[in-house]
């Protein structure tokens, strides 16, 4: 770990809609915001912003859906397969380079795409200000039907990284209720934490300040905005089934409520909800130190002793190779 970071930092939450199932498109919209953001710090996106949260897989869990299937295809070819730390080449390359440009640190929320199949993961890429891929953690465990579509994630990127805005790390959705990953990322000295989410009713809200007051951090809670006029017309009636029996005909499917919760589990910005906007906000993470003065779950708060908690940190790939072919001639 590197010397802790001081003073005052600029973040900003995206709560602008992706282009749905358009890989291309969203990357543009992605850009688009990284530059209106210049400036910060930190840009943050929500869950599986690129290339969208698929609800419409709540409502399409029978046994070889043929719906189910076609969009779960299409869904595929337009998610990112993302490279190592320095391959510019991925398909995350356009955000790479805009990261560089703005020399701004970006955690973006995507469907990542495995180049060695058809697995899907919920993924959340941490690209630090040169472009270079800092970190890359894959949701431990996809929620009720989510699992139908996502493969489950590995201990690999259930990690904080340390960036010029800070020592950042992030958890996606309801990892938030797994105890024992939320006191892996506190004893890595997170000192901003990003909550990515699709929607942010209460029981989310409760859960960002909750982790904000455990953890002693800042939390940049991320939350989606989409209408019915943000997607793809032949996806309109797959989608509703996804999003509940309440979902409208016409409006706002998902309404954002991205908030920032200071250490101390107050709200520094409040929930921002049935709009488009980008969200910024100006840290002190002198507080992050304020905080543990009372309360520290990783230091004086934790009892080793007693309670000990083992990580693999090992990155799953189901397939491990030795020796290997004799060389050629």
């Amino acid at each position: 770990m590197t010397a802790i970071a001081r003073g005052r930092r600029t973040v900003a939450i995206v709560q602008r809609p992706p282009a749905l199932l358009d890989l291309a498109a969203t990357l543009e919209r992605a850009v688009a915001a990284i530059e209106e953001a210049a400036g910060a710090d930190l840009v943050v996106f929500p869950e599986t912003w690129l290339t969208g949260y698929p609800a419409w897989i709540f409502g399409m869990a029978a046994w070889g859906d043929p719906e189910a299937r076609r969009w779960y295809g299409r869904l595929a070819r337009e998610s990112p397969v993302v490279g190592g730390a320095d391959d510019r080449g991925d398909d995350l390359a356009p955000i790479r380079d805009a990261a560089e440009r703005f020399r701004t640190t970006v955690v973006l929320g995507l469907n990542e795409r495995t180049a060695s199949g058809g697995t899907l993961y919920n993924s959340l890429a941490t690209l630090g200000p040169d472009g270079r891929l800092l970190n890359l953690h894959r949701k431990l465990v996809p929620t009720h039907a989510e699992r139908i579509l996502w493969g489950a994630g590995d201990g690999a990127g259930l990690r904080a990284v340390d960036t010029p805005a800070g020592r950042v790390g992030g958890l996606i959705c309801w990892e938030h209720w797994m105890p024992l990953a939320r006191q892996v990322l506190h004893a890595d000295g997170e000192q901003i934490h990003v909550a990515a989410w699709p929607d942010i009713p209460e029981m989310h809200e409760l859960a960002s300040r909750t982790y904000a007051r455990e953890g002693g951090c800042f939390v940049l809670s991320a939350g989606l905005f989409l209408t019915t006029d943000d997607l793809p017309p032949e996806l309109r009636d797959a989608y509703r089934a996804g999003v509940g029996p309440d979902a409208p005909a016409d409006g706002v499917l998902f309404d954002g409520g991205s908030a920032i919760a200071a250490p101390d589990g107050t709200w520094l910005r409040e929930p921002v909800r049935g709009r488009a906007e980008l969200i910024v906000a100006e840290l002190d993470l002198s507080e992050v130190d304020d905080a543990h003065a009372d309360l520290d779950v990783a230091g004086h708060y934790s009892r080793p002793d007693v309670l000990r908690l083992h990580v693999d940190a090992t990155r799953r790939t189901g397939v491990e190779r030795s020796g290997g072919l004799a060389p050629e001639g």
